[in-house]
């Protein structure tokens, strides 16, 4: 059995051994498609196969929808050529669903995805490539682009507020040949707009706090520059800031989608599918034929397409105003899920676990998570009314986190924490101090603090070097633990070495030491920092 258009011709084989296939013409799709595409995507990772890809294969099985969707991967363009391509497009979910408690295993749900059209690379210096995206973004058919890039993709400063190289370059060279991500995206606009200007969503379905206002400044600020030198016609700012034809919504999207791991693989070849090892690009990103993620999903967005929009809805997409996209949107990423996925990244890599799944089992963990879900955060969410947060929490505790057929890691979660930090909880930090509630009453949220320093210095509990996750701020934040060694440090010194980073609003959303929390992170980062074991007696002391 292969995976390509060729080899799904022989559906029964397929069939027999349990896999759900696409039930519609993909040919004719595909064609529909290239005549008149709908939606483009943006990021060709594993979400994007998992979720987006999926909602449209409901929708063409239903013959609600009769275009697929376009993908472009603009980071790794690997991600294409290894892997999509080879494989006509297609892709397997593998849906691991929570078994019973005991019983070792749980239910799985394997199904082809080909509702791919099409697949490009954003790749301005291949002119085959760029033209077929110019083609597309012309389209008066075109309603909506979503993205999945991850938060660090919208950012075009570095560290020090200036601009990255190759924007400060794309803005100074206009929109022929750009070669940052946003540039690019901003180009196609530029692009839409010469041929037409039709109105279109802009949609971000990245994981991170207003998505659409940070793709839209994002895109803003090339047409700002491209406009004042003369690079584009004055008309495109307008087209950008003009809602009735260029939208920017904002979203919330959440589904647990880890790396294509190794017992999914061998599951798939005892199937006797033939090609699916992993690849692991050249950009260190790693892909397969198949994705594996949780059953349980959520997409809300706010209802502003000015060209109109696929009927998602009929897919289990929720369509609201932006007010209540925002407190979803506050919800999940400030308290009922990523602020304890985060959590357990950092004690998981100290604690030298392997899955997410088994730091449920750890009291002290189950603990430290329950505390900062419940207690901490749930007593300054605002009920989006669209979901139920309690409800929420109580399936990420007690179902999906601890879910044991779902292979995500701490040390993938722990990745670019420094750019998590801030919203997963420096926004819940503030709302204390706007309610005019006591900071010093928290205990899980400083001991996460006190635990990221701990992580930055690269060993375990049992003293053993381990490799840290990436982070664009790295190099930058390991440079205040640098000197510091386990048992050799007294809470003065710690502080020494560590007050600037406290004071860094960047990282935490606060200054710790005017949010009135320095004194207990520093407390538990001295007593984190004892020696071997350390790490294990502070949970049990404070939790």
């Amino acid at each position: 059995m292969k995976l390509n258009s060729e080899g799904v011709k022989d559906r029964a084989a397929f069939q027999d051994k349990g896999y759900v296939l696409y039930d519609f013409d993909r040919e004719e799709m595909i064609n529909a498609t290239r005549r008149e595409p709908e939606w483009v995507h943006f990021g060709a990772g594993n979400i994007f196969r998992a979720f987006h890809a999926n909602i449209a294969q409901r929708l063409l099985n239903s013959g609600i929808m009769k275009t697929g969707i376009i993908v472009v991967e603009g980071f790794d363009y690997e991600i294409i050529e290894k892997m999509y391509r080879p494989h006509d497009d297609l892709s397997i979910l593998v849906t691991l669903k929570n078994g019973e408690e005991g019983s070792g295993k749980g239910a799985i749900e394997k199904t082809v995805i080909g509702s791919i059209a099409e697949s490009c690379i954003l790749d301005s210096e291949n002119k085959a490539e760029y033209d077929r995206l110019k083609e597309i973004f012309r389209a008066p058919s075109l309603k909506l682009a979503t993205f999945t890039i991850t938060e660090k993709g919208y950012n075009l400063k570095d560290a020090k507020g200036g601009y990255l190289k190759d924007v400060a370059a794309d803005l100074e060279n206009g929109p022929e040949k750009p070669a940052s991500y946003i540039g690019k995206v901003a180009a196609l606009l530029y692009e839409r707009y010469l041929g037409g200007g039709a109105p279109i969503a802009m949609v971000s379905t990245d994981n991170c706090s207003h998505n659409g206002d940070r793709l839209r400044e994002a895109v803003c600020a090339f047409a700002e520059g491209w406009t004042e030198n003369g690079r584009a016609e004055k008309g495109f700012l307008d087209y950008i800031n003009d809602p009735s034809r260029v939208s920017f919504p904002w979203s919330m999207i959440d589904k647990i989608t880890p790396r294509p791991d190794s017992s999914v693989e061998e599951l798939l070849k005892a199937d006797s599918i033939d090609g699916l090892e992993n690849v692991i690009t050249s950009r260190k990103t790693w892909v397969a034929p198949f994705v594996n993620a949780e059953e349980c999903e959520y997409l809300v967005i706010e209802d502003d397409f000015p060209g109109g929009r696929p009927e998602l809805s009929k897919a289990g997409v929720i369509f609201t105003d932006r007010e209540t996209v925002d407190k979803v949107e506050r919800m999940k990423v400030c308290t009922c899920l990523n602020p304890l996925h985060t959590a357990l990244a950092v004690y998981g890599c100290l604690l030298s676990y392997e899955k997410i799944a088994d730091e449920m089992k750890d009291e002290d963990l189950k603990k430290l998570v329950t505390r900062l879900g419940y207690t901490e955060g749930l007593v300054v969410v605002t009920d989006p009314g669209v979901i139920d947060p309690k409800e929420f929490i109580d399936a990420c505790v007690n179902v999906r986190i601890p879910n044991p057929f779902m292979p995500d890691t701490p040390q993938r979660i722990a990745t670019d924490t420094s750019q998590k930090l801030p919203i997963r909880f420096g926004e819940t930090i503030k709302n204390y101090i706007k309610k005019g509630m006591d900071t010093k009453e928290l205990t899980a949220i400083p001991l996460v603090f006190a635990g990221w320093l701990r992580y930055l210095m690269a060993v375990d509990d049992e003293g053993n070097a381990f490799e840290l996750s990436p982070d664009p701020l790295l190099s930058e934040v390991t440079s205040f633990v640098k000197d510091i060694k386990l048992g050799e440090c007294t809470k003065e010194e710690a502080e020494k070495a560590v007050s600037g980073l406290l004071k860094d609003k960047r990282i935490f959303g606060v200054d710790l030491y005017e949010a009135g929390l320095s004194e207990k992170v520093l407390t538990y980062f001295s007593e984190l920092i004892k020696g071997r074991g350390a790490v294990r007696a502070v949970l049990e002391k404070y939790l």
